[in-house]
């Protein structure tokens, strides 16, 4: 019986991925979110279907500046990989905005899919993370 390769997930690969979640449009999300996707932030936390968190990229451009420092990745299992990070961005108005992120991936037959996404805003004064 024929072993199966183990997927091995690339840092630069996911941090791609991961960046065009930033700043891509509902195409973007529609093409490399799973088919469900759990996402939590302050105001709400709760299961997508793939047409409904693309929906929710309908403006694109909405970040500009983004700045992100990983700060682990795990791999659980061969088809699955959590990251987490730092990011530092400014929104559309001009605002800047700091959050640490964590995001799951699962590998499928079209490649890395966003799984689960969370958020939790960090303050952006020099004493931030």
């Amino acid at each position: 019986m024929a072993k199966t390769k183990p997927i091995t997930a690339s840092r630069e690969e996911l941090l791609d991925i991961e960046k065009g979640f930033w700043t891509g449009d509902s195409a973007y999300y529609a093409a490399n979110a799973d088919t469900e996707c759990l996402v939590a932030f302050p105001q709400m936390a709760q299961r997508l279907t793939n047409d409904e968190l693309a929906k929710t990229a309908s403006k694109p451009n909405r970040w500009r500046d983004l700045d992100v420092k990983l700060k682990g990745m795990v791999e659980p299992g061969s088809d699955i990989v959590m990251l987490t990070y730092e990011a530092h961005a400014t929104r559309e108005s001009g605002e800047p905005y700091a959050a640490l992120v964590s995001t799951g991936y699962v590998h499928r037959a079209g490649g890395w899919k966003m799984m689960f996404h969370a958020q939790t805003p960090i303050e952006t004064s020099a004493g931030a993370l």
